[in-house]
């Protein structure tokens, strides 16, 4: 008899989401990016000690870099190092990405936020978001659809 294959959940390879992105900004365009880490922040990142609720993503110099994401060292970490938790991460595009990138951010107005950090193949990934900025009746009128979409589905499940 053949032994079982544990299958892996959907969210299992999640390190952290930014429930606030959605919430604030109208999502145009996704891309993935790794990045650059040291020792120390793999480490963390494989114990869940990351944030990303207030952190942007910036280009400088034509490379694109993940600002104020905050990444907490272990307590194990080791004594000849001083961990940086807010320091600028780079993050590796390809050439072609990173040129639409530039051009929405300068010409169009966009924003670059990321949704969320995950693991792919024992690489930590980033999916950062091309955004436009909602404004206070944009978000109560997201609001609202959901809230009527919740409705109709109660609705329509009692029939």
């Amino acid at each position: 008899m053949a032994a079982k294959k544990n299958k892996k959940k959907v969210g299992e390879n999640t390190i952290a989401v930014n429930r606030k992105a959605r919430h604030e900004f109208f999502i145009e365009d996704k891309f993935e990016a790794g990045l650059v880490l040291e020792g120390w922040e793999v480490k963390s990142l494989r114990d869940g000690k990351v944030q990303l609720n207030e952190s942007y993503v910036h280009v400088r110099n034509g490379e694109a870099w993940l600002a104020n994401a905050l990444i907490t060292a272990l307590k194990t970490a080791s004594t000849h190092i001083k961990p940086e938790p807010q320091r600028d991460r780079k993050l590796l595009l390809h050439r072609a990405e990173l040129h639409k990138l530039i051009g929405a951010v300068e010409r169009k107005g966009y924003t670059l936020i990321p949704l969320n950090m995950y693991w792919k193949k024992g690489m930590a990934k980033i999916e950062i978001a091309l955004a436009k900025g909602k404004q206070l009746h944009d978000k109560r009128a997201t609001e609202k659809d959901r809230d009527w979409n919740r409705d109709k589905a109660r609705i329509l499940k009692a029939r």
